[in-house]
């Protein structure tokens, strides 16, 4: 339990930072900033996957880059009045901002403990 909700408090702090960076994603009040990572894995568990599965052909044809569009898709449908406070202004920003979400959530994952509960050693 505690590694998920540290791993809420990780996307939640790359949002904001994500949101200082990129012109265009607006990211007001504290609970756009605890509820927008959540509705940004939801869309991308859900809706995301679905496109992804549908799109699987197309993506092998572009090696893969068709991802960036539906992730940038997705990012953008969470961000575009769902949820007040969180606002993506554009294709462009959301198509850099979910990439700027992917990495800084990964170098900040890097620091949080691996989440295996095991105490013992092999």
């Amino acid at each position: 339990m505690l590694n998920l909700l540290l791993r809420w408090a990780v996307a939640a702090l790359a949002l904001v930072i994500v949101s200082y960076v990129v012109p265009g994603i607006t990211l007001r009040g504290a609970t756009a900033i605890l509820v927008a990572p959540l509705l940004i894995g939801f869309v991308n568990a859900t809706l995301g996957n679905i496109l992804k599965f549908i799109s699987f052909p197309f993506r092998l044809l572009t090696f893969g880059l068709l991802t960036l569009v539906i992730n940038a898709l997705m990012f953008m449908l969470a961000g575009n009045g769902l949820i007040q406070g969180f606002r993506v202004d554009g294709f462009v920003a959301a198509f850099i901002g979910s990439i700027l979400l992917t990495v800084v959530t990964w170098v900040l994952r890097q620091f949080l403990p691996d989440g295996d509960s095991k105490s013992g050693s092999k």
